[in-house]
């Protein structure tokens, strides 16, 4: 990875010297099937690079991660492969005004999820392709400027199998010939081009919208997936929820959609949710469901597809300059994801789900080490692939959310308005988004900039009341710590039991919340609240803090909350509390088995699941584990027999109880449900259900390897083989951990899907002591695997086997030794182990505060 890597600096250097005026890209895809022979599976690429020096010097280097390259011409010049290529990149000198580069080389089929992605269906052998390119993988199909500054239009041909279909950025037919030609492309980035090849099954539809000038904008649209999903495949809500998108951003952004038809393929083995390519969006294959799902799934589907569409024009229509403002994209399309969904879907309280999930997944990156501002410090290519976090996304669209009630509504759209149109195609840096704002808000956004967007960390509010005599509030403070204090728009709410025993507000006041204490004079007077819940409606990006009066009155009334959001918050809050050691462990769960039960929002009650397991796994005291374990158990059965038959709450509790599922009891019962001998009324175990009852069982030795089999032969498809991989790491023999981690660490055999489910079969909360020994070897390797894998694959081993299980302070020294000793070890990796280090020492802490509690 090191000698792929590319500086900011290089970047800048390059982008003053050329302009790209064209891309034309031949692709030969013919051997992605039939017999490979040895080594490596590769197809052939040919480049044509059109390019002008715009500025001063006479040499530079062309991007290109291959096997072999086959010849090398600049101008008519042959360039011996040999001596200007170093394995990725292509050295040019004597370049000219005007400059034309053919590069052709051997390129290698990828089965990490980077690059040209290939995929062997075990259910049919169809063979399918995809490319997945972003921050830098563009290079690894044909040779490029890989930087997203050096836009250009681009013209891709493509010869494949005679029966497969090719897709690219724009339209395309198969010639006369057998090759498929693609139209030219508006200027894109390099990331953001893209193939997908095979055969695919396809479906299309039309979107159309009469334009304030009175012309017709008509969209193809297509959706598609592999063959084996066909069935499963609900193309028609995809379209809906498209068109609706499409709707909301024509309505909002007052440019036309610009890059043609659109195309969005669910592909399989994917490494991220989407990917926003112009005109041929790519998706991970889960969002097509196989089984009975939540709407709380339908819901996420959604926002990704929204999210994606608003990166047509956040992104790929105007592109930052430098990884360092990624958030222009990420944090525009994370906040009108949400946005969309709420004001033009069926999905109307998609605010909550923000709230409850999003927000979550911030606050945790913004408490870690390797927190940054939204603006962040991007020196190369390995810290963009590591930015793509909760804090380029999620803060970064809480703080934009926060910003809307700060500028307001109409100024913040019509700022983006002006900035498609003045940037289009181009390239922008913070100060670009700032000076539009600031023309249509009147606000100073320098100074809400300094304050929100280049400093890091997460405010804490606390409500500080005195009361009168007779019970009325005298004084309400909110009080503001953390190490940067920050101007807030927040909204205090104050609720109270009315005679039906429901927790409701009944006085609201908003205040510009700024220093250390901020007094909200309009509740003065107001008779004694039962809750005072700080940034009530979400107005602004917080963790909220209660006085004793409003944590009490949660302990004992949390489900009597009316109002979804204020809910979600309260639960939020509480789940922070119990992160930062300020609630214990035990409590939370006592609060979960209370009041989860009534948890309306599916959502919302999946979160809290995963916490009230989180909770358990890693706050709670050792001594007391088994016993919180037992009672997750004991509640999420008593829940699923209580649920509405056939509902979604009944789906989300059976899966919550076999997650926890930790007794012979609970393992029989499970049997039972999977062999038919025991039924819950209107449960329909599906197959998806059947490998989530199967996959505990396996892991505590209920579900040997026959067992796994059967269930694949049940299930033969690629999805049921990840799942059987899973079970089968699952199960707690020492042979079995020993077989799955040379698996994914001493061998590069298994894709990425499979590198996937192997780790999270061999890391079981139950086989603690079975998987003790592999801590000590994690650190022996890591640093060899990063040099040695890709940064993808890097990333999911070093993540995923850290030995967070084994938590004590014996770890904890490992890792600090480790640190220690590998102070210049690659500063991308160094964080993944930093941050790992970090969720250990919380876990430490959090635990402390539980056994003050026993």
């Amino acid at each position: 990875m090191p000698g792929e890597n590319l500086s900011r600096d290089e970047a800048r250097e390059r982008a003053e010297l050329l302009t790209v005026d064209g891309y034309q890209v031949a692709l030969d895809l013919r051997s992605a099937v039939g017999e490979s022979g040895e080594g490596v599976r590769t197809f052939r690429s040919v480049t044509t690079i059109r390019f002008r020096r715009t500025g001063t010097g006479s040499a530079t280097f062309v991007d290109l991660i291959a096997p072999a390259v086959n010849a090398v011409e600049l101008n008519g010049r042959a360039l011996d492969p040999a001596v200007v290529f170093d394995g990725s990149r292509i050295a040019l000198d004597g370049l000219a005004d005007e400059n034309v580069l053919v590069v052709d080389a051997q390129c290698a089929y990828s089965r990490t999820g980077e690059g040209m992605h290939r995929f062997v269906d075990p259910e049919d052998g169809e063979v399918y392709l995809y490319t997945q390119y972003e921050p830098a993988d563009a290079r690894r199909v044909h040779a490029n400027f890989e930087q997203p500054d050096l836009k250009a239009p681009y013209r891709f041909e493509v010869t494949a199998p005679e029966e497969w279909t090719v897709w690219s950025n724009g339209a395309g037919e198969r010639g006369a010939d057998g090759v498929w030609r693609f139209a030219e492309t508006a200027p894109i980035s390099t990331y953001i081009t893209c193939v997908v090849a095979g055969p695919y099954h396809y479906v299309t539809d039309t979107y159309k919208r009469t334009l304030d000038d009175g012309t017709e904008l008509e969209i193809p649209l297509g959706a598609m997936c592999r063959k084996g999903l066909a069935k499963h495949f609900d193309a028609d809500d995809v379209f809906l929820i498209t068109k609706q998108g499409f709707d909301f951003f024509h309505d909002n952004f007052d440019y036309p959609y610009p890059f043609g038809k659109y195309d969005q393929a669910f592909v399989p083995e994917y490494n991220l949710g989407a990917m926003e390519n112009p005109g041929m969006v790519t998706f991970r294959e889960e969002y097509i469901y196989r089984g009975k799902v939540t709407q709380a799934a339908y819901e996420r589907r959604a926002n990704v597809i929204l999210h994606e569409m608003a990166h047509m024009w956040f992104g790929d229509l105007v592109t930052m300059v430098w990884w360092d403002d990624l958030w222009l994209k990420e944090s525009f399309a994370d906040f009108m994801g949400s946005f969309s969904l709420a004001e033009a879907t069926r999905f109307t309280n998609s605010w909550v789900t923000f709230a409850n999930n999003r927000k979550s997944w911030a606050y945790r990156a913004d408490q870690l080490p390797s927190t940054h501002p939204i603006t962040a410090d991007i020196r190369d290519l390995e810290d963009a692939k590591l930015n793509f976090d909760g804090i380029t996304y999620a803060k970064g669209a809480s703080v934009l959310k926060q910003l809307v009630a700060y500028a307001g509504r109409d100024a913040f759209l019509e700022g983006a308005r002006r900035y498609f149109k003045r940037h289009a195609y181009g390239n922008t840096r913070l100060a670009d988004l700032l000076s539009v704002l600031e023309e249509t808000s009147g606000r100073d956004m320098k100074a809400w900039s300094r304050s929100w967007l280049q400093t890091s960390g997460v405010n804490a509010l606390t409500p500080v009341v005195t009361y009168d005599a007779e019970g009325r509030i005298t004084e309400l403070a909110v009080v503001q710590d953390g190490d940067e204090l920050r101007p807030h728009r927040a909204a205090v709410g104050l609720y109270r039991l009315s005679d039906a025993g429901e927790l409701v507000r009944y006085a609201r006041a908003e205040a510009d919340v700024t220093g250390a204490r901020t007094v909200v004079p309009e509740l003065a007077g107001v008779e004694r609240p039962a809750l005072v819940l700080v940034n009530d409606d979400d107005l602004t990006y917080c963790k909220i803090r209660f006085d004793e009066g409003s944590l009490s009155t949660l302990r004992a009334h949390l489900g009597d909350i009316t109002d979804p959001l204020a809910r979600a918050l309260c639960w939020s809050a509480l789940w922070n509390l119990t992160r930062d050691g300020l609630m214990p462990a035990r409590d939370f769960v006592a609060i979960v088995l209370d009041f989860a039960g009534r948890e309306t929002d599916i959502g919302v009650l999946q979160m809290v699941h995963a916490w009230a397991q989180a909770a358990v796994t890693h706050y709670a005291t050792v001594d007391w584990r088994e016993e919180g374990a037992r009672l997750l158990a004991e509640g999420g059965l008593r829940e699923l027999r209580l649920a509405e038959p056939g509902s979604e709450h009944q789906l989300t509790w059976a899966r919550f109880f076999a997650a926890t599922s930790s007794s012979d009891a609970d393992f029989q019962l499970l049997e039972g449900l999977l062999d038919g001998t025991a039924k819950i009324d209107g449960l329909d175990v599906d197959q998806e259900l059947r490998w989530s009852f199967l996959t505990p069982l396996a892991a505590h030795g209920r579900a040997d390897e026959a067992r796994i089999d059967a269930e694949l032969a049940r299930d033969d498809t690629a999805t049921g083989k990840r799942h059987q991989v899973r079970c089968l790491a699952a199960r707690p023999s020492a042979a079995v951990k020993a077989q799955a981690w040379a698996q994914v660490v001493e061998s590069d055999a298994l894709s990425n899907a499979l590198v996937e489910a192997t780790i999270a079969g061999f890391v079981q909360p139950s086989q603690r002591e079975l998987i003790a020994p592999y801590a000590e070897k994690y650190f022996a390797v890591i640093a060899r695997l990063w040099a040695d894998r890709s940064i993808q694959i890097g990333m999911d081993v070093v993540r995923g086997l850290f030995p967070g299980l084994q938590d004590g302070e014996e770890t904890l020294a490992a890792t600090d030794a480790w640190l220690s000793a590998h102070a210049s070890a690659p500063p991308a990796l160094r964080r993944l182990v930093l941050e790992a280090r970090d969720d250990l020492a919380r876990a430490l802490r959090a635990q402390a505060c539980d056994r003050a509690a026993a």
